[in-house]
C-alpha cells in the first residue's frame, strides 16, 4: 500500500510521501551538482595531487577506519573511550567448554577462548589444530580498537602476536535457535575481492552471552570513505578509480554467483573494503548472505521506487520474469528517467551505458557479472601499460581461475584478458 501511494504521487506530480525526514531524496541523489561540475575535469597534476592527498588522508585519520561491517556507527563519532574499550557487555569474556558448545566441530576451528575482555591492550588466547593429527597452536591477539559497531556487534581491531600482522574481529552475537549463515559461506570463500576468514572461535558473557568471533584480514578503508574524502575536497572521484572499484566489484560477483553459489545481498560502499595503496577492493559482511538459488520475496519500499523512479514503471512480462507469482500488475504509470539527465554531461558514455545493461528489470536482459568485466568501460585497464596516478601498478585484474571462467566462451575470454595478460 505505501508502494502505490508514493508511486501514484509521483505519477500525478505531487510530492512524493516519504520515510526520510527530510522529504523525498530520491529525485536530489538522481540529479546533478552542475556548481562543481566545472570542477571535476581538472589536469592531471590536480588528480595527482588529489589522489596523493587521499593516502595521506588515509594515513593520518586511521583511527577513523571502519572494516568489515554493515551498519556500521562511524568511530569518528564516538567519544575517545569508545574507541579505546569495546562495549561493558563485551567484557568479561570467560573459557568455554568445547564439549558443551552446541555447534558442530565442522563450523569451528576454536572454542576455547582464555582471556577476562577485550578492552584495548588485553590479549584473547585461542587454541587451535588439535584434529587429524594436528598438534594444537595458541594465537593470541591484542585487542587495539574498536572500528566499527552496529546492531551486529562490535569490529574491532587487533594484533596476532604469533605473527606480527593486524586483524578484524567480527564479534556477532548468536541466537542459538539459527544457524550462523555468515560463518558458513565464509569458510568456503576464497577469492583475491573478497576478505579473507582467519579463523573463529566463540566466546560468552557473564550474561551467558553467545558470541562468534570472525578473525578476518584487515583492510584499512572503504568505498565509502574514498567517496567521501573526494567529495569533501568538492571533487568527483577519479573515473580511473571508479573503473578499479566497479571492475572488482564485478570479479567478486562472478566468482559470489558462479563459482560459490552466493548471492551478497547487502552490496553498499560501506561494505567495500579498499587498501589505499595498491587500491584492491574487497567485499565484506556476508551476514546478509544466502546461497543460491533464491526465492522471490519482498523488497524495500523505498528501494522499489527509487527504482521504478529511474527505471520507469516495469511492464506485464517484465514482472513475470522478475517473479512470475506476482500477479498484481496495477502499478502507476511513470516514465523512465533519461540517463542523460542522470549523469553529468562529461561521464564517458561507456559508463552510461555499463548502467544501462545492469540495471534492467528483466534478469535474463542484465550482462552477467563476466561480460560486465569485459565491458569497454574497463578498456583502460586493459592497456599494457596503464597504473595508478601515482604511477604505481594497478592491483591484480586478470587472475581468474579456470572455474570463474568455465562455460564462456573464447571470444568473452578474450575480451576480458588482454594478450598481454594471458599465459
Amino acid at each position: 500500500m505505501i508502494v502505490m501511494r508514493r508511486l501514484k504521487s509521483i505519477a500525478s506530480g505531487r510530492p512524493s510521501i516519504s520515510s526520510d525526514p527530510g522529504g523525498d531524496t530520491g529525485t536530489k541523489r538522481a540529479k546533478v551538482d552542475q556548481e562543481s561540475e566545472c570542477k571535476v575535469h581538472r589536469e592531471s597534476k590536480l588528480v595527482e595531487r588529489s589522489t596523493t592527498g587521499l593516502e595521506q588522508h588515509m594515513a593520518s585519520t586511521s583511527r577513523e577506519t571502519v572494516a568489515s561491517t554493515s551498519d556500521v556507527t562511524s568511530v569518528d563519532t564516538m567519544a575517545k573511550s569508545d574507541v579505546d574499550q569495546l562495549p561493558n557487555e563485551m567484557h568479561g569474556m570467560r573459557i568455554r567448554d568445547e564439549k558443551t558448545a552446541d555447534h558442530d566441530d565442522k563450523d569451528v576451528e576454536a572454542t576455547v577462548v582464555n582471556g577476562n575482555g577485550t578492552e584495548t591492550g588485553q590479549i584473547i588466547s585461542t587454541i587451535v589444530g588439535g584434529r587429524n593429527g594436528q598438534p594444537k597452536q595458541t594465537i593470541s591477539y591484542m585487542a587495539e580498537r574498536v572500528v566499527g559497531t552496529g546492531s551486529f556487534g562490535v569490529v574491532f581491531q587487533a594484533k596476532c602476536l604469533e605473527r606480527g600482522e593486524s586483524v578484524a574481529i567480527k564479534k556477532v552475537r548468536q541466537d542459538k535457535r539459527y544457524k550462523n549463515r555468515e560463518l558458513q559461506i565464509m569458510r568456503i570463500l576464497d577469492h583475491p575481492n573478497v576478505v579473507q576468514l582467519k579463523q573463529c572461535f566463540f566466546s560468552t558473557t557473564d550474561k551467558d552471552e553467545l558470541y562468534l568471533n570472525l578473525v578476518l584480514e584487515y583492510v584499512p578503508e572503504t568505498v565509502y570513505r574514498v567517496s567521501k574524502h573526494f567529495s569533501r575536497m568538492n571533487q568527483h572521484m577519479p573515473i580511473l578509480y571508479v573503473q578499479l572499484y566497479t571492475y572488482q566489484i564485478c570479479c567478486a560477483l562472478n566468482y559470489l554467483h558462479n563459482v560459490v553459489g552466493v548471492c551478497h545481498r547487502d552490496i553498499k560502499p560501506q561494505n567495500l573494503l579498499v587498501n589505499p595503496h595498491s587500491h584492491q577492493l574487497k567485499i565484506c559482511d556476508f551476514g546478509s548472505a544466502k546461497m543460491l538459488p533464491l526465492f522471490p520475496g519482498e523488497s524495500g519500499v523505498d528501494q522499489l521506487v527509487e527504482i521504478i523512479k529511474i527505471l520507469g514503471t516495469p511492464t506485464r512480462e517484465e514482472i513475470k520474469c522478475m517473479n512470475p507469482n506476482y500477479t498484481e500488475f496495477k502499478f502507476p504509470q511513470i516514465k523512465a528517467h533519461p540517463w542523460h539527465k542522470i549523469f553529468h554531461k562529461r561521464m564517458p558514455p561507456e559508463a552510461v551505458d555499463l548502467v544501462s545493461r545492469l540495471l534492467q528489470y528483466s534478469p535474463n536482459l542484465r550482462c552477467t557479472a563476466l561480460e560486465a568485466c569485459a565491458h569497454p568501460f574497463f578498456d583502460d585497464l586493459r592497456d599494457p601499460n596503464a597504473c595508478l596516478p601515482n604511477g604505481r601498478a594497478l592491483p591484480p585484474l586478470f587472475n581468474f581461475t579456470a572455474q570463474e571462467l568455465a562455460g564462456e566462451s573464447v571470444e568473452l575470454r578474450h575480451r576480458v584478458i588482454p594478450e598481454h595478460a594471458r599465459t
